[in-house]
């Protein structure tokens, strides 16, 4: 089933039938969110949200982002989100809108003994400040999101082998390889030792493919060709006859 991959797949998403179904799925071991899925799955109530989906996913972890633009909201929100459960991350966001560095506040819920998923990450040297600020002894998340690296024509496998090398001096800090655009990425993960990736829906469906003969895909995939042309009724009139057999 697993392929031999060491990768831990977390199910990336807000909808709650699906969290359900993927929550009953034995390769998906963790769950992640943020705001931007809560809002198009049309969550209305964060706290009511939170708990319903801790509800459904048991004991593994996952990860609830704060919102607020201010450092000292902020810690607060973190805070009491972690209150919800042991299994719970709370995502912190390397800048606030303004620029202006997580750090500190990193460093102060990491030695509160917070759990925190750093995210929105990109480059090598956020990384490397994030590392600086994680507590040896406390868990912790650090998400990169290579998918966003690949949207601007850079190849992000270079740099998570890179990102990955930099937090193996905090054990304790696992990378994920965050907002991934197919299947490949998955494989590409596993390979240069990244502990999660997150993936949605769309990319998990995909999962029955890992190893699949080309040969008999080529074959469905004319076959898919055929039976849409059939099903939709097209015709061609010919200008010439058709060759006698």
């Amino acid at each position: 089933m697993t392929h031999g991959l060491r990768v831990k797949i977390f199910a990336d998403g807000a909808d709650l039938a699906s969290i359900a179904e993927l929550a009953r799925h034995p390769l998906i071991q963790g769950f992640t969110t943020n705001p931007t899925l809560m809002r198009k799955a049309n969550v209305r109530d964060y706290r009511e949200f939170a708990h319903h989906v801790l509800r459904l996913i048991g004991d593994r972890p996952v990860s609830f982002e704060v919102f607020s633009d201010d450092f000292a909201e902020m810690e607060l929100q973190a805070l009491e989100i972690a209150s919800w459960g042991e299994n719970v991350y709370v995502k912190i966001p390397i800048t606030n809108t303004h620029g202006e560095s997580s750090g500190p506040l990193i460093t102060r819920l990491c030695a509160a003994g917070v759990k925190v998923n750093v995210t929105a990450l990109m480059t090598v040297r956020q990384v490397e400040e994030v590392a600086g600020c994680l507590a040896v002894q406390t868990p912790a998340c650090v998400s990169v999101f290579a998918g966003r690296i690949a949207d601007t024509g850079r190849d992000p496998v270079p740099i998570m082998q890179e990102v990955a090398r930099v937090l193996k001096a905090r054990p304790q800090a696992e990378l994920i390889w965050a907002s991934p655009r197919e299947l490949l990425n998955i494989m590409q993960a596993d390979a240069i030792g990244c502990h999660i990736i997150t993936a949605t829906s769309d990319i998990l469906a995909k999962l029955p493919l890992i190893g699949k003969d080309l040969d008999l895909f080529s074959l469905e995939t004319v076959r898919m060709f055929r039976q849409d042309a059939v099903k939709a009724g097209y015709t061609i009139e010919l200008s010439q006859p058709s060759p006698v057999a």
